[in-house]
């Protein structure tokens, strides 16, 4: 069985050049920052890593197990910074060389000035560290890996990275953190480097060599023997950075995906992988699954749509809250563990591109947002612990970017959802005074800013959500009396009446839902009560058709995270921020959920056209 990297290998090797820039967008910045902590120069780095991926494109039928692509890379990455090293300590101008080594860019001699003195400090401060905390913090920082990623890549464990990526931020002043933090933010690689390395791979001809069965690539027959005499398996995973594929029936069928400028057939992959990422949880022997993160390649696609990776929210957070105006989405208030927030950041799917706005005026996560007439209104939450909550309406203008109060909502709640028919904003279900589960339905029309209750849900229930289909209110799956439900209820504004509708198949609390072209597209939650590690979030996405009361299945989640949030752009869905749990971080991550046959006969980007950006899906002919 094949991963992912497996097949794209296969199809380079078969002719297809292109395909290469998907291993290279996803690879790209992670060697960068490895080949960076070795050299310690942007521009040197940035040549050995280019020099790194052509070598293994011109040695890639070499490669005997095409799974093993990533562990591959990580050695031809290592042998050419030992040979740049040595070469480089062998100049007799290397002093020159030396004192010359910062990167040349455009601006004034002033310019240049306090450049070079801030890498020579960031140089000064990694110096002042141990390698193996240089290591973390450059993967971290500079090739945007979390925790668990930088674990597989240096073959320790995330409890070390952890450890370690503490140990090095406590040892750095916070100015110094942040500075670094600033520059590795300048230095990353940009898209036009996989345009380079395709281009350049084009006109390299390679040929596929016959495929070794039984052993790991760099066994000999002999040293299988040996291990097999010594009653080892001779299928061992080199760092643990093979990734095998469980389950992967592949389909003929293809479709044109469009990687930077450069058009490549993948195929549609119709079931999707299963990733065993570690050999055992610790716990039964059993393989975890890894579910393929932080990368620009798309993950395997299902009979709902694909997923892409974006630019990240500027600042990390959960239980917030998102909507979209004129083609922008807003990221809402939210918390980590010591901060409840009042940010507000605006997201431009079409550049791809965050900006600051005004602050909210209260500091709130566990709130819920609605549009209406092109105005956001953020209605209750949580400012502190369970005794804080809030009834609060703010009323958020993004033209003026501005803000103001409004009329509290009579019953003061968190976890609830809010939908919109007809102009006016429906509050349902959270939790109120004392962690009560609510049934509790409050209508609020902006126009006259005046609160009307209507009927209970049936359901009361908390960390619900709901969504607006044709003039009726869905409220899906959340929690009630301690458990995981997968309730699905409709409300009728025009008749003030609830009615059951088929069950959500997967019981869920914490859910999220977005409508594209008629349909539900239920995100997250858990099942589990107390949410210990990631694999308690679940990543499974479910269609709901609200005029047949069917679900489907969709494409799962590439990052699993609870209390993320989401909104719809174009058509298109993004999944943005929440909690990793397995690693105890805040994310900043951004993806982008492409929906089965969009784009859809009234979803128009705001522009009037489809974007042109790296992950892009264009129609096969």
């Amino acid at each position: 069985m094949r991963t992912e990297d497996g097949y794209i290998v296969q199809k380079c090797l078969s002719g297809e050049p292109e395909a290469f820039g998907l291993l290279v967008d996803k690879y790209k910045a992670s060697i960068y920052a490895f080949v960076y902590v070795k050299l310690r120069n942007f521009h040197d780095a940035e040549d050995v890593t280019q020099d790194i991926f052509i070598k293994a494109y011109q040695k890639l039928a070499n490669l005997r197990r095409y799974d093993s692509f990533l562990a591959w890379l990580y050695c031809i990455a290592s042998d050419l910074c030992r040979k740049f090293i040595r070469s480089r300590a062998a100049r007799p101008d290397r002093e020159f060389i030396e004192d010359q080594s910062s990167d040349p860019r455009e601006g004034t001699w002033t310019g240049y000035y306090r450049e070079d003195e801030i890498y020579e400090s960031l140089h000064e401060a990694l110096d002042s560290l141990p390698e193996v905390y240089r290591e973390v913090l450059t993967l971290y920082y500079l090739g945007g890996m979390n925790n668990r990623e930088v674990a597989r890549f240096l073959g320790t464990s995330p409890t070390a990275v952890r450890q370690r990526l503490s140990r090095a931020r406590l040892a750095l002043k916070e100015g110094m953190l942040a500075m670094m933090n600033e520059t590795f933010e300048q230095q990353k690689l940009q898209a036009s480097f996989t345009f380079r390395i395709v281009e350049a791979a084009r006109r390299i001809k390679i040929h596929p060599m016959p495929r070794m069965t039984g052993l790991p690539w760099g066994l000999s027959l002999a040293t299988g023997l040996f291990l097999a005499a010594l009653g080892l398996s001779p299928r061992l995973s080199l760092f643990n950075l093979t990734e095998a594929v469980i389950r992967s029936p592949l389909s003929s069928e293809t479709e044109v995906m469009k990687v930077g400028e450069i058009p490549v057939d993948i195929l549609k992959i119709s079931q999707i992988p299963l990733m065993a990422s570690r050999q055992g949880n610790g716990d039964k022997g059993g393989a975890n699954l890894l579910n393929p993160r932080s990368t620009f390649f798309l993950a395997p696609r299902g009979e709902g749509g694909t997923w892409t990776k974006r630019a990240d929210m500027p600042t990390a957070r959960f239980a917030f809250s998102t909507s979209a105006v004129d083609g922008k989405i807003y990221a809402i208030g939210g918390a980590t563990w010591n901060t409840t927030f009042n940010i507000v950041e605006e997201y431009d799917p079409a550049t791809d591109i965050w900006t600051k706005k005004a602050d909210m005026p209260s500091w709130r996560y566990n709130l819920s947002t609605s549009v209406v007439n092109g105005r956001i209104y953020a209605i209750g939450g949580l400012v502190g612990n369970i005794d804080s909550l809030l009834a609060t309406v703010e009323e958020y203008n993004p033209v003026e970017d501005k803000w103001t109060k409004k009329s509290d909502m009579p019953t003061p709640r968190y976890r609830l959802s809010t939908s919109v028919v007809n102009g006016k904003i429906y509050a349902v279900g959270g939790n109120g005074a004392g962690d009560e589960d609510l049934a509790t339905v409050e209508e609020y029309n902006p126009e006259s800013d005046r609160w009307t209750r209507k009927a209970d849900m049936p359901t009361a229930r908390h960390t619900l959500y709901t969504s607006a289909v044709d003039g009726k209110i869905y409220a899906i799956g959340g929690g009630a009396r301690g458990v995981c439900i997968s309730t699905v209820e409709e409300y009728d504004p025009a008749t003030d009446k609830w009615t059951k509708k088929t069950d959500m198949p997967t019981p869920r609390a914490g859910v999220f839902t977005e409508v594209v072209n008629g349909r539900i597209y239920a995100f997250g939650g858990t099942q589990a009560g107390i949410v210990k590690g990631d694999n308690d979030i679940i990543l499974t996405v479910e269609i709901y058709d609200p005029a047949k009361d069917q679900w489907t299945k969709g494409s799962d989640m590439p990052t699993p995270r609870w209390f993320p949030s989401a909104s719809m752009v174009g058509g298109k869905i993004y999944v943005i921020g929440g909690w990793d749990v397995g690693d105890d971080e805040f994310l900043s991550t951004v993806e982008e959920y492409t929906p089965e046959g969009w784009p859809f006969k009234q979803s128009v980007s705001p522009q009037g056209k489809l974007p042109t950006k790296w992950g892009e899906k264009k129609q096969s002919k």
